[in-house]
């Protein structure tokens, strides 16, 4: 399949590219390299794919490694996003681009308006447009809120986000719905649980934890560490997503599927399992709980399971990989 592969410098992005790309599809890598986090970190996966950093230049498409190719291109820029759909005719879209952060869309929710909403709207009108047979995009395990019905299932209510994040996560879902009733597009949302692994984003746990504790510094635990997440590594999210578009059997216009380990683990577990794989000793700055946090994540996966996924990485083997990449890649 030809595969149009949005927010490709980002961290899933990457992974999944490469996943597709070696599996033999013909994957379009698509990114703005937007500034929210160091933008070297995206250059440097990019590099892992084989695009040099000198050679990008905005809406110029660049070959990189066997079955890859990148253009560097804002989904807010919904005319040259239409010519690129218009040129290449994709198979399947794999929506990840969007503003992340859970407790960055409290005090900046236009840029989650930009490019959650508005962007989400050109990716949506250009797969109508375009006949795009599947659209496959990121939803996010935060919709599901504060409930206590755990573990989360597809079919509970989603009503209530407790962050502006996820409400537009929410919104991606509605919005894409109405397009899959009205257009007939092929949709299938994915509600991604907390993901961790190698070339992870710098503003997430592991990564803050792991700076911190090898720079001697106190590394803040929000909710007192009383939360637990459905820690899932970045190969199995992968492989889900490839499991998703390769898919011929589902014949729904549209399906929203959990994609997550569907283990919770305890978020102190976490730390120790980390602290023990980067030998050293953290200090800890135990914080309240912050507004947009929620308390448990805990994926019930069974409908992505009869698709044929099975997460096979746990803890105790997932973050000794995540930090043998991150003492590699700061040359610690």
């Amino acid at each position: 399949m030809k595969i149009l592969i949005t927010g490709s410098a980002g961290f899933i992005g990457m992974h999944t590219a490469q996943k597709l790309a070696q599996a033999g599809h013909e994957v379009v890598g698509l990114d703005n390299i937007n500034s929210y986090y160091e933008t070297q970190l995206k250059f440097n996966r990019l590099l892992q794919l084989g695009i040099e950093k000198e050679d990008i230049q905005y809406n110029k498409k660049l070959k990189g490694q066997d079955h890859f190719t990148f253009i560097e291109l804002d989904i807010q820029d919904a005319g040259n996003l239409s010519a690129l759909f218009a040129f290449e005719k994709f198979d399947c879209v794999i929506h990840l681009a969007a503003q992340a952060g859970v407790r960055y869309s409290i005090t900046n929710p236009r840029d989650y308006i930009d490019s959650n909403i508005i962007g989400f709207f050109n990716i949506l009108e250009s797969c109508r447009q375009f006949n795009t047979p599947h659209l496959v995009f990121a939803s996010s395990s935060s919709v599901y809120g504060n409930s206590t019905a755990v573990p989360f299932s597809e079919s509970q209510n989603t009503d209530e986000p407790v962050s502006f994040y996820a409400a537009t996560k929410k919104s991606n879902e509605v919005m894409a719905h109405a397009y899959a009733d009205l257009y007939k597009i092929k949709v299938t949302g994915l509600r991604f649980f907390t993901v961790y692994g190698p070339w992870g984003r710098p503003d997430m746990a592991p990564m803050l934890f792991a700076k911190a504790g090898v720079e001697q510094k106190p590394i803040k635990i929000f909710n007192n560490g009383n939360q637990s997440r459905d820690f899932t590594y970045v190969d199995d999210i992968a492989e889900g997503i490839k499991i998703v578009v390769e898919d011929q059997t589902s014949t729904v216009n549209y399906q929203i599927l959990n994609i997550g380990k569907g283990n919770p683990d305890l978020l102190m577990d976490f730390i120790s399992i980390l602290e023990k794989a980067l030998q050293v000793e953290f200090v800890y700055d135990f914080k309240p709980a912050q507004k947009g946090d929620v308390v448990t994540t805990f994926a019930n996966t069974k409908a992505l399971e009869q698709l044929g996924y099975k997460p096979k990485v746990s803890l105790e083997d997932g973050i000794p990989k995540f930090v043998a990449w991150f003492k590699e890649y700061y040359k610690l």
